[in-house]
């Protein structure tokens, strides 16, 4: 795969847009269903969830959410009874099982008996991502509202499955990307909507964040995250920097995105990595990696804005998600946070620290300190986990629906695409079917 040839690259063109071609039919043949659109919840006093994959990131997921109040976990799946079985343990010490907890874990799809329960009010998603769209599409069609760990889709076909169920069951699907969920982007998305970077025109974001280790690892994702590399080359993981400033611009209720180029790097880290790393014998020397180390995307939004998007898993680096966002007025850089406003005395950047007072989230304010005490990722793990029970109980819309999930995996298979054409530009879907021009802002 290293010496790709130019009828191999036409060939991958082509089947990424007989995708693309199969998603638009998707879209017409569905166009009839209802939107969710702004659909809310029922409300409800308590919510239950079951939770299919309860390795390290399910069980973060089942510690945060086991932990706001008036939340269940009454249900775990996992292909491997160990894990199960541990977590049922860690729930039952802490006091959080109020009555015992159903349990399946028999082959890989014993997560059919746990969606055939009628008490679960959420399913809640965090396995390896080639099953989270098959697993949510069951969850929606069984009549229950899911939530899948990121990237949600990992091509346009199923984008558009996660959309079309979504819409026919009228079931919300949401992506956990609980990085929107941030102190300083939650801040940040508080100083965009006083105006105080005026009219916005660009972004950027990343997943720049070195996983060499986690990727050669004998468990957890390194049974399975690898293999992503082998064959595919664009941005694999673009939802943790675009969903915030996806929420800056409004994107899906206001704009949306339009058009991506993208182009990638050699492939090199992993292999020089795993030839310091890894033993002469290991079988995992004769893999052949095509995901090229550092991938560059291009959107620009129906409004012209325009954003930067990169990713890059592996190389020697500290970790960033570079969080820009910019306008008229002045602009925002994160990693470190800083700030530059039109008219300040210096042409330097300054802290964020100053614009805390006015501009502080008022969940941060609300349960930051539960949040940095309980939760993961610097707590906004636990917000996230908190808000969307918060959403479900009051019967809010959710922040983050399926046009987001869709919208914001799209740059994967865009990214292909454009890669394998040489840079070609490529079109993104309306998942809205037009509602963006008439949503409110989150």
């Amino acid at each position: 795969m290293n010496d790709t040839s130019r009828r191999d690259l036409l060939k991958l063109a082509s089947l990424a847009g007989l995708g693309t071609s199969l998603g638009a039919g998707l879209a017409r043949s569905q166009a009839a269903n209802k939107s969710v659109a702004d659909l809310k919840f029922t409300p409800r006093d308590n919510v239950r969830i079951g939770v299919i994959g309860t390795g390290g990131r399910g069980g973060s997921l089942i510690d945060n959410f086991s932990n706001v109040p008036g939340v269940q976990i009454t249900a775990l799946c996992d292909t491997i009874k160990d894990k199960v079985l541990k977590q049922q343990a860690r729930l039952d010490k802490a006091g959080k099982a109020s009555q015992p907890i159903a349990l399946f874990h028999s082959d890989d799809h014993a997560f059919e008996g746990l969606l055939k329960r009628d008490d679960i009010d959420l399913v809640v998603i965090a396995t390896p991502w080639k099953w989270h769209v098959p697993m949510a599409v069951a969850g929606m069609k069984q009549g229950h509202h899911v939530a899948i760990e990121v990237p949600a889709a990992r091509n346009m076909e199923e984008c558009w499955e996660m959309v079309n169920t979504s819409e026919a069951t009228q079931r919300h699907c949401i992506q956990l990307e609980n990085c929107c969920y941030g102190y300083n982007e939650m801040m940040v998305l508080n100083m965009v909507r006083a105006g105080l970077f005026g009219e916005l025109t660009h972004g950027g974001a990343a997943y720049n964040h070195d996983l060499r280790s986690i990727l050669f690892s004998n468990e957890g994702e390194g049974l399975w995250r690898r293999f992503e590399h082998l064959n595919r080359d664009g941005n694999l993981y673009p939802t943790h920097g675009l969903g915030p400033v996806a929420h800056y611009m409004d994107i899906n209720r206001g704009d949306r995105f339009d058009t991506l180029v993208s182009m990638s790097s050699i492939s090199a880290g992993l292999q020089s990595y795993r030839k310091e790393k890894v033993p002469a014998d290991d079988p995992r020397q004769k893999e052949t990696y095509k995901e090229g180390d550092f991938n560059v995307s291009l959107i620009r939004t129906v409004k012209g804005r325009v954003i930067e998007l990169e990713h890059n898993v592996s190389s020697p680096q500290p970790y960033d998600r570079i969080n820009l966002i910019a306008g008229t007025k002045g602009i925002f850089r994160d990693y470190p946070a800083r700030v530059y406003i039109d008219g300040s005395p210096k042409e330097a950047f300054g802290p964020l620290e100053p614009f805390k007072e006015k501009y502080e989230p008022a969940l941060w304010k609300k349960i930051g300190d539960m949040a940095k005490e309980l939760g993961g990722h610097g707590g906004m793990d636990f917000v996230m986990a908190y808000r969307l029970a918060e959403c479900m109980k009051l019967g809010l819309a959710p922040d983050i629906d399926v046009y987001d999930a869709a919208a914001w995996s799209a740059p994967i298979p865009l990214s292909e695409a454009s890669v394998a054409g040489g840079s070609t530009p490529q079109k993104f879907p309306d998942f809205t079917r037009g509602k963006w021009q008439t949503r409110q802002p989150v």
